[in-house]
């Protein structure tokens, strides 16, 4: 990199007209290149700042749309600007929101393409409001005041580090499992005894834990730069303000965020985040993007001005049929353009960044049904930026996990487009939950389920691992609330209870929240017990909500989008105290590794398979039936595995089959047993006689396992 002086605020500037591609800003030469797109402004400022602090911009040079455009691209040079250089943009054009646009000049415009965002001046889009003259209603977008004193700034990064040879790791769909983390809350709580709390730099500090655990790819809720005080609600119960916790409200999809870094916010959060990617890949560890392509903090008519409704309102973003409204099929108020051609480049040029510049193994795309709707807002067979995403030549070897529904209805799950999608599969998390809650009728569901949910997806060209199963994520209760809480519990978020799913699949097992009943808690733990191992023993990719394995409660609230605080940070003194449950998980991970069979890419045929009840004959498939078995052929290892399972509420006496020759049966896991003897570890397996029968507990599961011997 050239090592230049930086413009000072007084020096002439030396300017090109420079050239329309790529698109953002980047080091050319002796200078820097800059390249928006705008197809409907009629003139366009760039805007240097010389401090983060700044209330206006040091710079603002007009570009001239004769020799600095080019088709709809703007762009210019300039001589001597170097790394870290802030700067935004103005755009001029039409403000007619009936029309779809809302140019205003008043409104700094972030770069779309930026690579980090300053985190000074404090932001504040409500600055500088206005009333639109229409309807008389409060509209962020209509003002003649400039908000550039409370707006934040670009900031040019430099591409230089070392990678020492690092490429994403390209693991097996087989070999993984998932775990889901909030990069701020993972770490932030004082519990976690990191150098560095709440930061890409504390995630790296979690490595041995998380190769104790067994775990082999991180998925992030949304790194990409947002604004956590957007929110203007109030929590009744302490009057604080609310904060964006989880993020899903992106401002600069190629930003990574600044507060998340340990090291300062002026660019250094891109580097922090590489530091992140190479430390957990030399652990051998993936990194998947949870990743907002869906919609925008914009919010709806009479949200901010950020960035895509100042470039070019009319293309980013569907719109009703009075184009002053907006289609919301993500429940955020607005929904993106996504199938477009602008946009749609504009997607495969940002997925393209985190893969070449950033080495991320892969996304899970927020609301990704949206992704294939038409401008008009109908789901297309063959949508173009699915297709795109998949076929990609830079993607083909990335992880592309789709949230298969949306907030209109659309629910794809089992019939998301394309070959090479992966889906979060909402089916697995309710019927497990039901079958384990002891409702009629689940049996046939939950064999389904645990064997790759053939129901859904045995057709042409899919298998198990399309499914992510999981039992809960960030949207919802934890797993410990999932059996200490029947109803959610929510007020701290400030809609009356109003907000987050009702109906959940819980129990409480007769004391609503936390209690000190010995009895009640045996059984959550127990019920815990049952989630995991049914999870790691299902065909199919597991997915771990961060924190379930040592017991992480939000307090009953299913939604805690918005609490920044104790009720969603890990509190890591809940290792020790559950350490019998991390014990579990840790030990079924390595069973599962151990047993391949349970991790293929195929699904069963009946010479794999064969499903009994509890006395050896056929399973009761109807309403009536809370119990089943299976045995396993455990062809690639030569161990067979025979699963139990009792939902109900009474000791049930499983018949078994017999051993193949030579072999006997011996219990590996047994979730109504004190440890060790809950789950052995390998070799420690419990011999147990007579071999022809076993008993099971209320609401318990076992696994047995052949191995040579003599009864």
């Amino acid at each position: 990199m050239l090592n230049l002086p930086p413009i000072q605020q007084g020096e002439e500037l030396i300017m090109r007209p420079g050239l329309p591609l790529p698109l953002g800003a980047y080091l050319s030469g002796e200078g820097v290149q800059f390249a928006v797109f705008s197809r409907h402004a009629s003139r366009v400022w760039l805007l240097l700042f010389f401090q983060a602090d700044d209330p206006l911009p040091g710079r603002e040079i007009e570009l001239d749309p004769r020799i600095c455009k080019t088709g709809d691209i703007w762009h210019i040079w300039i001589k001597g600007l170097c790394c870290k250089q802030l700067y935004a943009f103005r755009a001029e054009g039409p403000y007619r929101p009936l029309e779809g646009h809302r140019f205003n000049r008043y409104r700094v415009l972030l770069d779309p393409y930026a690579t980090a965002l300053s985190s000074r001046p404090a932001w504040d889009f409500m600055q500088a409001r206005g009333y639109d003259i229409r309807s008389g209603l409060l509209d962020l977008s209509y003002s003649t005041v400039d908000n550039a004193a409370a707006f934040p700034r670009c900031i040019l990064t430099e591409d230089e580090f070392d990678w020492e040879g690092d490429r994403p790791l390209r693991s097996s769909w087989e070999k993984t499992i998932i775990y889901e983390i909030h990069v701020r809350g993972l770490t932030v709580h004082s519990s976690s005894e990191v150098g560095c709390p709440g930061t890409f730099r504390g995630v790296v500090e979690k490595i041995p834990y998380f190769l104790e655990l067994g775990i082999t790819a991180l998925e992030l809720l949304p790194i990409q730069e947002f604004n956590e005080h957007e929110l203007e609600k109030i929590n009744p119960l302490t009057g604080e303000k609310l904060r964006n916790y989880w993020g899903y409200s992106t401002i600069g999809l190629f930003a990574p965020k600044g507060s998340y870094c340990s090291q300062g916010s002026a660019g250094e959060q891109v580097t922090e985040f590489k530091q992140m990617v190479k430390a957990l890949h030399q652990a051998g560890i993936e990194v998947i993007l949870d990743i907002v392509l869906t919609h925008s903090a914009e919010g709806n008519e009479l949200g901010p001005t950020i960035s895509f409704r100042g470039w070019d309102n009319n293309i980013f973003y569907l719109l009703e049929e009075n184009r002053r409204y907006y289609k919301n099929y993500s429940g955020c108020g607005n929904t993106l353009n996504c199938n477009h051609p602008v946009v749609h480049n504009y997607i495969i040029d940002c997925l393209r960044y985190w893969v070449i510049e950033m080495h991320v193994d892969g996304f899970r795309f927020d609301l990704a049904s949206i992704m294939g709707r038409d401008e008009e807002g109908n789901i297309i067979n063959n949508p173009p930026l699915l297709s795109s995403i998949a076929e990609d030549p830079i993607l083909r070897d990335s992880k592309l996990i789709a949230e298969a529904w949306d907030a209109a209805g659309a629910y794809q799950v089992g019939t998301f487009p394309g070959q090479r999608w992966s889906e979060w599969n909402g089916h697995y998390r309710d019927d497990i939950r039901r079958f384990w809650r002891g409702d009629p009728g689940m049996i046939d569901k939950f064999a389904s389920r645990l064997c790759g949910s053939a129901d859904i997806y045995h057709h042409p060209g899919q298998e198990p691992l399309k499914s992510i199963n999981y039992i809960t994520c960030h949207d919802g209760f934890t797993l410990r609330d999932l059996v200490s809480y029947e109803r959610k519990h929510n007020l701290a978020n400030g809609e009356e209870n109003s907000d987050g799913y009702g109906e959940n699949y819980s129990c409480n097992y007769g004391w609503e929240g936390s209690t000190p009943d010995p009895a009640i808690r045996k059984i959550r733990i127990r019920q815990m017990k049952n989630f995991f191992a049914t999870l790691l023993l299902s065909r199919g990719v597991p997915m771990i909500l961060g924190g379930d394995e040592f017991g992480r409660t939000q307090g009953g609230n299913n939604n805690a989008y918005c609490q920044d605080n104790e009720t969603s940070w890990y509190d890591w003194r809940f290792v020790q105290e559950n350490a019998e449950l991390v014990r579990f998980v840790s030990k079924m991970i390595d069973f599962r590794t151990r047993n391949p069979v349970l991790m293929m890419d195929e699904f069963y045929s009946d010479s794999d398979i064969a499903w009994f009840n509890h006395d050896r004959g056929q399973p009761d498939w109807g309403p009536a039936g809370t119990a089943l078995a299976c045995m396993i052929n455990g062809r690639q290892n030569g161990t067979d595995l025979y699963l139990m399972f009792n939902a109900g509420q009474t000791e049930q006496l499983f018949y078994l089959p017999a051993p193949p020759r030579g072999f006997v049966w011996k219990a590996a896991i047994d979730t109504i047993q004190a440890p060790p003897a809950d789950i052995c570890s390998a070799g420690e397996e419990r011999t147990f006689m007579p071999q022809d029968y076993y008993p099971m507990a209320p609401r318990s599961l076992a696994v047995l396992i052949s191995q040579t011997g003599k009864e």
